[in-house]
């Protein structure tokens, strides 16, 4: 990780938890988030544990983020999550393009892109996410993937629009499987990704924004993560669900 870059560790919940777990959770990490050191937290709730959250952070050193938004203002979106509703509840940072959006409701490249720009416009910071599938990387086809991802969700973005987004580099292969990319293998993609984000904003801007690693993270292969020059962080999925886990990660990266 860069010192020119603050680093930062979203937690993932997922669809897990209910009320009094989600601010049990907070809670905890609320009252520790000085074990973080300088690294920015950020909770990433289901939607419906938002408002609760949010209000358990209070005036927490914790930011607020939401799992995924429709590219839309308002209107007639049953089940959907607007971009200012979230703004209205507190959240800083949204998730998007997530590999399980991806996978799972065949979300492109060009719905996170448009997802992403709406983000942008109502004051969020979008968390776009990339990565390839074991069948990919089998194939050799890791930096094509990871090319046509970063290009396409983030096209049509001005440089100062770049300069705003995190980017979560997450192999599919290791989401939730236990297995982790050694942290050269991911390094290898974090630097691709920021030779990317140069060619399509600038070397300067490339150099500001911050990339996360995400992927089975945990407390005890943290620390060799953070150690590499372009992994600025962590999205913590499993992890991010048990206190002492999530801050050991944000501790090694702080």
């Amino acid at each position: 990780m860069s010192a020119a870059r603050r680093t930062i560790v979203a937690g993932n919940w997922k669809m897990n938890l209910d009320r009094a777990k989600a601010r049990e959770l907070t809670a905890a990490v609320a009252a520790r988030a000085a074990e973080a050191g300088a690294t920015e937290l950020v909770l990433c709730p289901p939607a419906p544990y938002l408002d609760c959250v949010g209000a358990t952070l209070a005036a927490a050193a914790v930011a607020l983020g939401g799992q995924n938004m429709l590219d839309k203002p308002s209107g007639a979106f049953t089940g959907e999550v607007a971009p200012p509703m979230l703004v209205d509840l507190g959240c800083r940072y949204v998730i998007l393009g997530h590999s399980e959006r991806r996978t799972l409701f065949g979300e492109t490249d060009a719905v996170v892109n448009a997802k992403t720009k709406a983000a942008l416009a109502a004051g969020l910071t979008p968390i776009v996410c990339v990565g390839e599938t074991l069948e990919e990387r089998e194939a050799g086809r890791t930096a094509d993937v990871v090319t046509t991802q970063i290009r396409g969700s983030l096209a049509g973005l001005p440089a100062t629009d770049v300069e705003q987004v995190v980017v979560a580099y997450e192999p599919v292969w290791a989401i939730g499987t236990g297995k982790v990319a050694t942290p050269q293998q991911a390094q290898e993609v974090h630097a691709l990704i920021r030779g990317l984000l140069a060619g399509i904003a600038s070397p300067a801007v490339a150099d500001k924004v911050r990339i996360q690693y995400g992927g089975s993270v945990k407390p005890d292969n943290a620390a060799d993560l953070a150690a590499q020059p372009d992994i600025d962080g962590a999205l913590v999925g499993g992890a991010s669900l048990k206190a002492d886990d999530f801050l050991g990660i944000a501790k090694a990266f702080g």
